[in-house]
């Protein structure tokens, strides 16, 4: 079940005395929320960016081991100034709300549809787990003419939150992003199916 703006705003009050909490912070006006009938917080863009070094690398492979920071490039945008996302350009930026998950409240981050019609586009339906705490990593493309300049602490984003249903045992694992407060590459990991048959693969080939 999808949770409604003032069911939120009910659950940001509590937070401060609860022993599993709903945090946001900086937080958003709660008669504000309480009163937009919506089903979902909105978040801002935060002040990190993060690149890929493309003449560094010729592709990039899901069993990557090079240290994150030979990869990438993080550059620093002050509020009042602009970063500006070129077309058939990608970047990482982070919310600037910093975000804590109780462990009966999963969620999801959309994009705002109005950024969209100037051709912004952010990954569609970011999962956010139980417990997880940190800023949420935002990834945006320009799929426009036009390169668009996009603001630290504008609205980009929303955040829809739900139920998860209670099991016997409530203790969560730690997420590797979790505390992150600036955007993050992350890694995709071979599991051991696809190592498997990576493995057969190359012994018997084709």
């Amino acid at each position: 079940m999808i949770l409604k703006s003032d069911a939120i705003a009910k659950l940001l009050v509590e937070g401060e005395s609860a022993e599993d909490p709903l945090v946001i912070t900086p937080s958003p006006s709660l008669e504000e929320l309480k009163d937009s009938g919506s089903a979902s917080v909105d978040l801002r863009l935060g002040t990190w960016f993060v690149t890929l070094r493309q003449p560094r690398m010729t592709h990039l492979a899901p069993e990557q081991r090079a240290a994150e920071y030979k990869l990438t490039k993080a550059t620093y945008i002050r509020f009042g100034s602009e970063y500006y996302l070129h077309p058939n350009c990608f970047v990482l930026g982070a919310t600037l709300e910093w975000i804590r998950l109780p462990g009966k409240l999963a969620g999801y981050v959309t994009a705002k549809s109005s950024w969209g019609r100037f051709g912004l586009i952010i990954a569609t339906a970011t999962g956010v787990h139980p417990g997880f705490s940190g800023c949420l990593t935002l990834e945006l493309t320009n799929v426009g003419e036009l390169p668009i300049a996009i603001k630290p602490g504008m609205t980009l984003c929303q955040l829809f939150l739900h139920r998860v249903e209670e099991s016997e045992d409530q203790k969560l694992k730690n997420s590797r992003f979790a505390g992150r407060r600036k955007p993050h590459l992350g890694r995709i990991e071979m599991d051991g199916l696809a190592i498997k048959l990576s493995k057969a693969y190359g012994t018997l080939g084709p």
